[in-house]
């Protein structure tokens, strides 16, 4: 790959633009800001925590991975309406893609549903048991 991957300034870049602070981050994962500030600062970052991170973040490993400025600067030019107030740009679009979440939110609810079904079966052993 041509394009030097760095996580962590994807990380602190996708952060930013969804108005987390670092805090806020380190909290969501129980670990210290300082922490955050380092993992920002490292050009990777181990796949169990980047899933965790993207998590909080509200995207998906493969997004923070394949994220550039390049590509969310063409995004919003893109808009013919460019809203200000104040001088200040307000983009209400999200960094992640809605058909991904869809289908982690559809797996959720599948595994949910896993549970009630076991929970039930339980239930009827119980009562088929206690007679």
């Amino acid at each position: 790959m041509a394009e030097t991957l760095h996580i962590g300034r994807k990380i602190s870049k996708i952060r930013e633009l969804r108005g987390i602070k670092q805090e806020t981050l380190a909290l969501e994962l129980g670990i210290s800001q300082q922490a955050i500030s380092k993992i920002e600062q490292s050009s990777d970052v181990e796949e169990d925590a980047l899933g965790k991170i993207a998590k909080v973040l509200g995207v998906t490993p493969e997004a923070i991975k394949n994220f550039s400025e390049e590509a969310v600067v063409n995004y919003f030019n893109t808009f013919n309406d460019n809203s200000t107030n104040n001088g200040a740009v307000y983009a209400f679009n999200s960094t992640f893609n809605p058909i991904d979440r869809l289908v982690e939110v559809y797996e959720e609810n599948k595994k949910l549903y896993e549970l009630l079904l076991a929970s039930e079966r339980e239930k009827i052993e119980l009562l088929k048991n206690s007679k």
